[in-house]
């Protein structure tokens, strides 16, 4: 039935009814959309877990900075280092935290004081790990109250071991205090970067991630200095140490020189003989944005060029990555460029592989790891070529690799055209 009111005093009151219900319904859900759009992850330090299917729970730390997806920071916290996400996005009652560089993301369903999600590949392809992630927890392993047995700190002789039965050898660098483990596994290819743990007992416990996937260590040790872990032994030794990293990459026999013509994110072609490099020093580094040595490569060099380029030196990145699709190309050196303010160039030399990149270019001996760098004389001869990467969570071995570049390039500088 439709109420019609009887004179006009009775439809205005009606429709000052209507609107007063109006604009109370209006003000209610206003209020509820905009306390739910507020509803971010909490501000602070987070413990999260990646619960492997093989029934190994490896845990990580982050910390959240602001109060929206729109203005947050995320930052992964591996010892030393706080390793800045991408910008995270969020989707109703979720929040996606991607890692650009690795193609890969933190899904979560937003609780109260937790975290309930997958990590997983950006395109969904590929392996799904559950992650749970508890809010104001600020260790990384629990020690159940069980104290170390001994100091482990130290420098030790790496041989891991494959499944297939190939060794592969490292130096392993453990920094222990109290029951907080740091620790870093320098290999001829480059090191596992920043990891933290504890030790408990005679055991000991270690992990990082930053994007790429969750590493982790365990092992015991004993009073003659030795390590044990499910693929690894390691001997303490004061004197341990890694093949020349300048002896391992070198020209052929009848090279002196090293060129190529590749293109840039915008189709252009680059070469060492062009103009802008004549009569310069330049270092060439081969690289891939999804790297994590090469991360920390580039968080040294873009710098380093910024405040040595007006002395005649130049440098260039070659990157091979994972896809050659031009559009997906483009969209991860951009990233990258942007990412660690890169002003030197970058070219695009084509699929990770390196049998390709040897193949690409003839005149190396061989090509053992992403990145690898060369130093090229102002007549555009290869005066040296540096194989992996060192690491700031080397320490001493980063600062010694530091001061070597900068002499390098120093001698390079004051020779002659």
């Amino acid at each position: 039935m439709l109420y019609l009111p009887d004179n006009k005093n009775d439809f205005a009151m009606m429709l000052k009814i209507q609107f007063r219900l109006f604009l109370f319904v209006s003000l209610l859900l206003a209020a509820t959309l905009s306390s739910y759009a507020q509803q971010f992850i909490a501000a602070g330090k987070w413990r999260g877990v990646f619960h492997n299917a093989n029934g190994i729970d490896v845990p990580f730390n982050f910390e959240v900075k602001g109060k929206s997806a729109a203005t947050a920071k995320v930052y992964l916290l591996n010892g030393e280092e706080h390793f800045e996400t991408s910008q995270p996005v969020q989707k109703g009652d979720s929040v996606i935290i991607p890692f650009d560089q690795f193609d890969t993301e933190l899904a979560f369903k937003i609780g109260d004081s937790d975290l309930t999600g997958t990590f997983r590949k950006k395109d969904h392809s590929g392996r799904v790990i559950p992650v749970t992630a508890t809010y104001g927890q600020d260790f990384r392993f629990n020690d159940n109250d069980e104290k170390p047995v001994g100091d482990i700190s130290g420098k030790y002789d790496i041989t891991f071991k494959s499944e297939s039965g190939r060794e592969d050898k490292a130096v392993g660098l453990f920094k222990q205090k109290g029951n907080r483990l740091y620790a870093t596994f320098m290999r001829i290819t480059g090191d596992s970067r920043f990891l933290e743990g504890i030790v408990k007992g005679n055991q000991f416990f270690l992990s990082s991630f930053i994007g790429g996937g969750p590493a982790y260590y365990t092992g015991t040790f004993d009073e003659a200095g030795q390590l044990t872990g499910a693929n690894f032994t390691g001997i303490k030794n004061a004197n341990a140490a890694l093949p020349d990293p300048y002896k391992l990459t070198y020209l052929k026999d009848g090279y002196k020189t090293f060129d190529f013509s590749l293109p840039d994110v915008d189709g252009k072609k680059v070469s060492l003989k062009d103009e802008k490099y004549k009569d310069k020093v330049v270092i060439v580094t081969i690289t891939g944005t999804w790297c994590p040595n090469c991360i920390d490569e580039a968080s040294f060099l873009a710098p380093w060029y910024k405040k040595n380029k007006q002395r005649g030196v130049e440098a260039v990145a070659v990157h091979y990555e994972r896809k050659a699709d031009p559009v997906y190309v483009k969209n991860a050196i951009e990233n990258f460029k942007k990412r660690y303010n890169i002003e030197y160039d970058e070219v695009f030399g084509g699929l990770v592989d390196k049998k390709a990149v040897a193949e690409s270019f003839p005149a190396l001996n061989t090509f053992l790891s992403f990145p690898t760098i060369l130093f090229i004389d102002k007549q555009g001869n290869v005066a040296k070529i540096y194989t992996g990467f060192t690491g700031p969570a080397t320490g001493v071995y980063y600062q010694q690799f530091i001061k070597d570049f900068n002499d390098e390039v120093d001698h390079l500088l004051a020779s002659g055209t």
